[in-house]
């Protein structure tokens, strides 16, 4: 199926009907290609559980040296 961004906008039920049909959706912007939206599977979904970032505070540490971790030196040249 080919939706412009107007029809996804305003005519979402048929897109998501499509979807249910296992049909990919091709997104066209002014008659170009600019996406494709894919039915998910049980494969592409994921649980909470198996996000690498799911209990990541399991051992006590506080927030403020968590995000110091993970935004590395960007933040400390200021």
């Amino acid at each position: 199926m080919k939706a412009s961004i107007v029809e996804l906008r305003y005519n979402m039920k048929d897109v998501l009907k499509a979807l249910n049909r296992n049909e990919t959706v091709q997104v066209m912007y002014r008659g170009v290609l600019k996406g494709v939206i894919k039915p998910a599977t049980k494969e592409t979904s994921m649980r909470v559980e198996d996000h690498p970032f799911f209990g990541m505070l399991t051992d006590d540490e506080p927030v403020d040296e968590v995000m110091d971790k993970l935004r590395g030196n960007r933040y400390r040249a200021i």
